[in-house]
């Protein structure tokens, strides 16, 4: 583990394997670095250099209150001024969202894989108020309760099944990201449309999404595509239900980086 300070001051841990292209991978809500091992193991198998880190508020990393969405992009282009001052990025979920916020904002991104991003476009829009209700929660002492509402309103789980995750013994790892939920809540309210610059960034993207997924990714996915001509959207078979296969995608990305 490696820490890297943003502009801001805050600590940020990154982990690294493997050598080559570095390939920064910007996790969703409630990933870790550690969660992102095995796809950066996968990227490091390829010839590439599989870069993880701890977005703010989760594992090991800091957190300097007050949260704004450019914070995050100032994390992102730290990390990559880390491994280098330049790296393709992948970004899975609302670290999608991030990764192209952060080049639209200067990050020094060479190359984005957009895996699944949850876009909008104004369809179904999650309500404005989530991210005050759910940093109501974790101040009143109830970042369980915090979890359960962003996996119903900001992910769209049926109860049913957040009431099966809550009684899992994967609960209790949740709980301590429950602040970065919030920050995961305000960043996609900020663009639940990519703006005119997230769509003109002047770097190759590659839109990615699994087969099967869920509807609403898939139209994110191929709305994105749409409105960005130079873009091409992939379709990775062997990733299902909102996952990543690492393998697959490494290979994905190992062949559009040359």
């Amino acid at each position: 583990m490696e820490l890297v300070e943003s502009a801001d001051g805050t600590r940020i841990a990154v982990d690294r394997i493997g050598s080559g292209t570095p390939v920064v991978i910007v996790g969703g809500a409630f990933s870790t670095a550690d969660a992102g091992g095995p796809l950066a193991a996968a990227l490091a198998a390829e010839g590439l250099e599989g870069v993880t880190f701890d977005r703010r508020a989760r594992g090991r990393s800091g957190d300097t209150a007050p949260y704004a969405t450019f914070r995050e992009a100032e994390d992102l282009t730290a990390v990559i001024r880390h491994v280098g001052g330049r790296a393709a990025v992948l970004g899975h979920s609302s670290g999608a969202v991030l990764a192209l916020y952060a080049a639209a904002e200067g990050t020094p991104a060479s190359h984005l894989f957009l895996s699944e991003p949850p876009f909008r476009f104004g369809v179904e829009a999650v309500a404005q108020d989530l991210p005050d209700r759910l940093q109501a929660l974790i101040d009143a002492g109830a970042p369980e309760d915090a979890v359960s509402l962003f996996q119903r309103e900001g992910v769209g789980l049926p109860d049913a099944v957040v009431e099966q995750i809550r009684a899992s013994p994967m609960f209790a790892g949740l709980v301590p990201l429950a602040q970065s939920v919030v920050y995961d809540a305000l960043l996609t309210a900020a663009v639940e449309t990519p703006t005119p610059a997230m769509l003109g960034v002047g770097v190759p993207v590659t839109v990615l999404r699994g087969e099967p997924t869920f509807p609403m990714l898939v139209a994110a996915a191929e709305r994105l595509a749409a409105a960005m001509p130079s873009a091409e959207l992939v379709v990775v078979p062997e990733s299902h239900d909102h996952g990543v296969d690492p393998a697959a995608t490494a290979r994905l990305v190992a062949a559009r980086l040359g």
